[in-house]
């Protein structure tokens, strides 16, 4: 199993999408760690795939995170699946993590996903 930053440690304020890509794995660990947060904010983590002219589809998409926590979204094959945590799919080469964000307040954070051959 690798492990790949797709996002760092960053105090952010507005919705965010980082490309990620596979080098033949078929799903991933996906941690989104909040570490600090500022008045109310409210973000929502999706794993999109991602073909090759740039058209994405949702695989799965976490609740509203609003504190400080550790978030865990899992995609692979055979597991069974669990609303907004857990997606039975094949993660694609291609693949995006967007975090959209519901306000402006602040909030720290940081994306990694371990690959699961």
């Amino acid at each position: 199993m690798s492990t790949v930053q797709v996002l760092g440690s960053e105090a952010r304020t507005a919705s965010v999408t980082a490309e990620a890509s596979t080098r033949g794995e078929k799903g991933a660990v996906v941690v989104v760690d909040v570490t600090a947060v500022a008045a109310t904010p409210s973000i929502t983590v999706t794993i999109r795939g991602k073909d090759g002219s740039g058209e994405t589809w949702d695989i799965l998409a976490s609740t509203a995170i609003t504190t400080v926590s550790t978030t865990v979204l899992k995609v692979y094959p055979g597991l069974t699946a669990a609303a907004n945590t857990v997606a039975n799919d094949v993660l694609p080469r291609q693949w995006e993590v967007a975090v959209v964000a519901a306000d402006a307040d602040e909030i720290t954070y940081s994306v990694f996903a371990h690959l699961i051959p």
